[in-house]
């Protein structure tokens, strides 16, 4: 029996020991296992054991001790292998969460749909709000597991049973933690203090009300945001783009900025909009509507015969739309397919001309996205597809399209002339990262171009252009999308290398994006002198992640009407579809349905043969099949698991990417013809030779 001294020492011991070991803080990150990580603020995963991971949730900010591995045996594990240990809770990483009602015998539970959380959550009685097994829920956590690893949560409302009308939608935008639709309550104020402001009564806002502007839109829109005005001048055009002002009303308000930053844009999601701002002001307020007085920002450009953006101004102006014409009457009218807006004539024909000359210089000197076919969803009373048809863009949506770049493009020249802090969007091109592996791309397929700088807009555009041009072997312009950067918004002003110009910004949807907003406060501040931000710079990064979880929400909502719609496209008894690979990866590829644009994914893993993937030519490869970008590909759709949220799957039919056959050497025709020689083919044999051909 050890005395009270060496008691103390192996205390001693064990306290040394222990103070040894690293405590540090820590996030957790769980996976769909019971283990996890925690992930500490210089990047180490250490690993969680199941234990330890009952004590927390995924996103937790908690202190840890480090501590080395042990076995089973409660010996140390290999050395140099160490284990994280739950000392205390800083901050939850889960507050309000969706996921689906479950029960077991009489405890409810909710199943969180959040990544890296496999575990139920159960729901007190008195917590349940009356939702029924099966129901989608949108829920809070109640009790935290730090204590006793028995965590449980509450019921905050009921999306109802799958299947219920627009559920995909609400459900995915609560997923997202989108800001809810304004209701009476929300709205009110802010249209109330903005009611209060007398915009139109401003003396130094310029009346352009006898300029006859004209809305040119899709018939049903109502938070009309622009006007267009143009008319022959001696030296080419002048070009008048105004949008409408919300800022003339909601500039002065306390935390606007903030508010308008959180929501981001207004989220289209199909069947439903959210829109940014409550609609008794984007569409009450503010809107262009046909004939009325409203405050805008105009800018007036000239235009060159060729096309050039000459001197342009921008105005804090009054103006008057004189009338709201659709889409599809302008069009039918430039096209000379009928003559009904002759009212409107004049106007129109000088828009028609300056389109058509910004639109070709663009061509030569910058840089055109390729057109791509749109598709249209048609919704049910249901909420899910009906019918899905394709179109191509109008010219009248091209028309307004080229306006809205020119005066975007005159906004960022403005501001970044003026020395203010933007905001700016800027592309930088290709990755910096990728920027070896781009030249290696080069030196295979254009090696013309591989001493290109690719760092400058004439470098950029030169490549651009060559790779998007006809007469190559292999879809090159596709092929290079992996190796482009993402448009950054800044307040620092820099080139745009996806359109191939100096400087841009959005300013013509103020109504829909919080960036335009932003853009239409530095304006204004920079025309009343002042070039100071007149925006949180440090709300940009509030924009980008509002449009990041809006693209997210959106993105999950469409999967799962699209897999509605799969679905019951097959209990019609259709599976089968021709598509066209869309993107491809080393494990499969990305399917474009031909007829609805569908997307899904073909998993080329579980086959039978083992496929090689080639970077350079984007393709993969077995023993007798190939697949590329582009390449046209007939699948059958397969489902669309839950577990990788919602995302149609199909497989390939059989036959489908056979690589052509090889043709023989002249050794190997000797020697079938020798064969031939010696045994004719019967009948059977024949027949046999002409089903194969036909499979192949």
């Amino acid at each position: 029996m050890l005395d009270r001294n060496a008691m103390a020492q192996l205390k001693g011991l064990r306290d040394e020991l222990e103070a040894q070991n690293e405590r540090v803080d820590a996030t957790i990150k769980g996976t769909q296992h019971r283990y996890g990580f925690a992930i500490t603020a210089d990047g180490r995963e250490v690993f969680v054991p199941p234990d330890e991971m009952l004590k927390v949730l995924p996103g937790d900010k908690v202190a840890i001790c480090i501590r080395p591995a042990t076995n089973k045996k409660g010996k140390q594990d290999k050395p140099g292998r160490t284990v994280a240990e739950i000392e205390r809770l800083i901050e939850t990483g889960v507050d309000e969460f969706v996921g689906h009602i479950v029960q077991k015998g009489k405890a409810v539970f909710v199943v969180p749909d959040l990544a890296g959380l496999s575990r139920w959550l159960f729901i007190p009685p008195h917590a349940r709000n009356g939702v029924s097994p099966g129901d989608l829920a949108h829920c809070a956590l109640l009790r935290h597991p730090i204590k006793d690893g028995k965590p449980s949560a509450k019921v905050l409302s009921s999306f109802g049973e799958p299947g219920s009308a627009g559920i995909e939608n609400q459900y995915c935008a609560a997923r997202a933690k989108l800001p809810p639709a304004w209701s009476d309550k929300l709205a009110q104020p802010l249209i109330d203090a903005a009611s209060k402001k007398a915009p139109l009564e401003d003396t130094a806002r310029l009346d352009l009300t006898s300029l006859p502007f004209v809305s040119i839109d899709a018939a049903r829109t109502v938070d009309i945001d622009d006007a267009l005005h143009a008319e022959v001048t001696a030296n080419g055009w002048q070009l008048s783009v105004a949008v409408a002002d919300p800022t003339a009303y909601l500039k002065d308000l306390s935390d606007v900025t903030a508010l308008v930053a959180r929501r981001g844009s207004s989220v289209y999601f199909h069947g439903e909009v959210i829109p940014m701002m409550p609609e008794g002001i984007s569409q009450g307020l503010c809107a262009l509507a046909e004939d009325t007085p409203r405050p805008a920002l105009v800018c007036q450009m000239q235009i060159a015969e060729d096309g050039t953006i000459g001197h342009f101004e921008f105005h804090k102006a009054v103006i008057r739309s004189h009338a709201k014409l659709a889409y599809a009457a302008v069009d039918r009218y430039v096209t000379g397919k009928s003559d009904d807006l002759i009212a409107h004539a004049n106007p129109l024909e000088a828009l028609v001309q300056v389109y058509r000359t910004l639109r070709e210089r663009r061509e030569q000197q910058e840089l055109v996205m390729e057109e791509r076919r749109e598709y249209r969803w048609m919704l049910g009373e249901d909420k899910q597809i009906a019918e899905i048809d394709s179109f191509e863009k109008l010219a009248s949506q091209h028309l307004v399209e080229e306006c809205m770049i020119a005066a975007n493009k005159c906004a960022a020249t403005f501001l970044r002339n003026a020395g203010a802090p933007g905001p700016f969007v800027v592309h930088g091109g290709f990755r910096e990262d990728r920027v070896k592996e781009t030249k290696t791309f080069l030196e295979k397929h254009r090696p013309d171009l591989a001493e290109t700088s690719l760092d400058t807009l004439a470098g950029y555009r030169a490549v651009l252009a060559d790779l998007s041009g006809a007469g190559h072997s292999l879809p090159l312009r596709e092929m290079v999308n992996r190796l482009l950067s993402r448009a950054i918004v800044t307040d620092q002003p820099g080139p745009h290398m996806g359109l191939a110009t100096e400087a841009y910004t959005n300013f013509t949807s103020p109504l829909r994006k919080a960036l335009d907003f932003f853009v239409h406060l530095q304006i204004t501040a920079c025309l009343e002198g002042q070039t100071g931000a007149a925006y949180p710079v440090e709300n940009l990064a509030d924009i980008t992640r509002a449009i990041d979880r809006s693209r997210e929400a959106v993105t999950a909502a469409d999967r799962r009407l699209t897999a509605n719609y799969l679905k019951k496209l097959k209990q019609a008894g259709r599976t089968r579809f021709m598509g066209m690979v869309s993107h491809i990866t080393s494990s499969g590829f990305t399917v474009k349905l031909t007829d609805t644009g569908l997307e899904g994914l073909v998993d080329l893993r579980p086959d039978e043969e083992k496929f090689s993937f080639d970077k350079w030519t984007m393709s993969l490869t077995s023993t007798t099949r190939r697949f590329e970008l582009l390449q046209s590909v007939e699948v059958d759709f397969a489902g669309a698991p839950a577990e990788q949220d919602y995302l149609a799957q199909f497989t390939l039919v059989d036959g489908c990417g056979l690589k052509p056959p090889k043709e023989p050497t002249e050794a190997q025709s000797e020697a079938v013809t020798d064969t031939s020689q010696a045994k004719a083919p019967d009948e059977d044999d024949s027949a046999n030779a002409a089903a194969n051909d036909t499979t192949n």
